[in-house]
């Protein structure tokens, strides 16, 4: 790992960001990486857009990601992809998005159109970055779509140094009982 990975996550109130930005934090501290990382609450509980930044390795002297530094962006919903791609996504980075629509109110009074898969390929190919979608096929309820996402990432080895061992570590430690095992199984 370089000596820092920066994260920057994003989603709507009620999706679960908090849980996977402590899951991903729990995760490198598992592997043994020094991780730090802040989370925005106050719109959580109406549906607005909620945000964390997690930054791992031992150059992170603070827990903020500066805009367009983001190695890795990830996003529970589809409009946030577009919007946390756009501002936090670094040249060459890595967008990871959950393909869930919780339609913004200006979507809703039709006033913007709705975001598609393509604008998220787009955002993603401004960057000279990639972008990877994770379904819900599979998904068995939808409170899981940040494990199903941490597992995307895990799978594929986004965060240096964290593997699927890291991540079901974390979610030992979070988690416990019938919650726990379901969201192992994603992890499988």
């Amino acid at each position: 790992m370089s000596e820092r990975f920066d994260i920057y996550i994003a989603g709507v109130g009620g999706q679960g960001i908090g849980l996977l930005s402590e899951a991903l934090i729990r995760a490198a501290d598992a592997a043994g990486l020094p991780a730090r990382g802040c989370d925005t609450h106050g719109l959580a509980q109406r549906g607005g857009s909620v945000s964390s930044h997690v930054r791992i390795g031992s150059r992170c002297h603070s827990a903020l990601v500066s805009e367009a530094s983001a190695d890795l962006v990830v996003a529970l919903e589809i409009h946030e992809a577009v919007s946390a791609g756009r501002a936090y996504l670094k040249e060459g980075g890595i967008l990871v998005w959950c393909d869930a629509s919780w339609q913004p109110l200006a979507v809703r009074l039709g006033s913007e159109r709705p975001a598609t898969e393509s604008d998220v390929e787009e955002v993603a190919a401004l960057r000279r970055g990639r972008a990877f979608r994770v379904g819900s096929e599979g998904v068995p309820d939808p409170r899981m779509q940040n494990t199903a996402v941490l597992a995307e990432i895990c799978r594929r080895g986004l965060v240096p140094g964290v593997g699927m061992e890291h991540a079901r570590a974390a979610l030992s430690d979070l988690m416990a009982g019938p919650a726990l095992e379901a969201n192992l199984r994603l992890l499988a």
